[in-house]
């Protein structure tokens, strides 16, 4: 994270971020995560990087950072760690609001869209072609109050439409509709998020 520069982004000392880490000791199953206040997706989705090809947010969501948390609750800490993640491949072909209520009766909940982009940055393998996953403890409120249909999710490109061929392969954040499925994407989840 500090050699693509996020701890910039977020304002945060280099040696900060460093000590924050060393709280998770040689636990394997933790990601360090910069709370979305401080480093936003739109900032973070270009440094992805598959076969050297930079992340982008696709053009029809300039909205991207309105997307906040929603049903779930990030600790109140410019850094925290979440732990138990699962990429959801088992929930492929399920919709976002078939996904959420078996997460929860799980004991699971689903993962904000910085953690997943945080996810992708530091392992960059869970990011599969047809195994890819949507991020859905981001919502985007309406002004009315309502929730916007769209629902984060990051994947692979495949170039086409608006992406642009020069984006095949690259990693995308993207959308997709709350009651729609797609045998591409998982739900991805964690048990728990702590500041320590």
């Amino acid at each position: 994270m500090i050699e693509l520069g996020v701890h910039e982004i977020a304002g945060i000392a280099a040696d900060d971020v460093r000590a924050f880490a060393e709280k998770a000791g040689a636990d394997d199953d933790v990601l360090l995560v910069v709370h979305p206040d401080r480093a936003p997706a739109s900032a973070l989705a270009p440094l992805l990087r598959r076969d050297d090809k930079p992340g982008f947010v696709v053009t029809d969501m300039r909205d991207v950072d309105a997307f906040a948390p929603s049903g779930i609750e990030l600790p109140d800490s410019p850094l925290y760690f979440v732990t138990g993640i699962d990429r959801g491949d088992h929930m492929s072909n399920w919709s976002p609001e078939e996904a959420l209520p078996a997460l929860t009766e799980a004991g699971r909940t689903p993962l904000a869209l910085a953690e997943g982009i945080h996810w992708v940055l530091q392992q960059p393998s869970v990011l599969e072609r047809n195994r890819c996953f949507m991020t859905i403890g981001s919502r985007l409120r309406k002004a009315n109050g309502a929730l916007d249909a769209r629902t984060p999710a990051i994947w692979i490109s495949n170039g086409t439409g608006r992406d642009g061929r020069e984006r095949r392969d690259a990693p995308k954040v993207g959308w997709c509709w709350w009651g729609n499925r797609h045998t591409w994407l998982g739900f991805a989840s964690t048990t728990g998020r702590e500041s320590r």
